[in-house]
């Protein structure tokens, strides 16, 4: 099994791409050793000292390290989710495989009123940014919308990273405001 490396905007997020389907499904996120008992390989990932947080993509995972060297930091890591792929375990312990988006979904806000505007923002976010933003490791989801205010939900590399600000104002505001008027501004969650 080869397992390949990219680096990610976010210097402190590593993404691994195991050549091979990591999650059916919506994108999920563990920040805690907790919230990792459901997946048998974020739990082995937090086990790596360092490690914050632990992102499944499609077909990717990033990790979020603390401290350390990533040149420390990556043989454990790889290690990890080797053996994890060879043991034929699987990837979430309680069976269920919707990601963040699942539970997401019920927690959006929006006035009944601005329902069409909220499907050109879904749709530009679902074909414009999620995908640009999935290269880099991470993802970003609608969270809501009032007073021409969009909020979004970032994570996996875009958690955190020094740049997202720059992308949500320069990148995903603009694209936003350009296409949908009524979007005066956008901010994470």
């Amino acid at each position: 099994m080869f397992i390949q490396t990219e680096a990610t905007p976010n210097p402190a997020t590593l993404k691994f791409i195991p050549g091979r389907v990591v999650l059916d499904g919506g994108p999920m996120q563990f920040t805690t050793p907790e919230e990792a008992a459901r997946s048998p390989l974020a739990e082995r990932l937090f086990t790596v000292p360092g490690v914050t947080s632990v992102f499944y993509g499609s077909d990717f995972i990033t990790v979020t390290k603390t401290e350390g060297d990533w040149q420390h930091l990556k043989p454990a890591i790889l290690g990890a989710i080797m053996e994890h792929y060879m043991s034929g375990a699987p990837l979430l312990a309680d069976g269920i495989t919707a990601g963040d988006d699942a539970r997401e979904a019920d927690d959006e806000f929006f006035d009944e009123s601005d329902a069409e505007t909220v499907d050109m923002i879904k749709d530009l976010i679902e074909t414009r940014v999620r995908p640009a933003v999935a290269n880099d490791g991470g993802d970003i989801t609608f969270r809501g919308f009032k007073d021409g205010i969009v909020y979004l939900n970032m994570k996996g590399s875009c958690s955190g990273c020094p740049s997202s600000t720059a992308t949500l104002q320069h990148g995903i505001q603009n694209l936003l405001r350009h296409f949908v008027p009524e979007v005066v501004e956008v901010r994470p969650m």
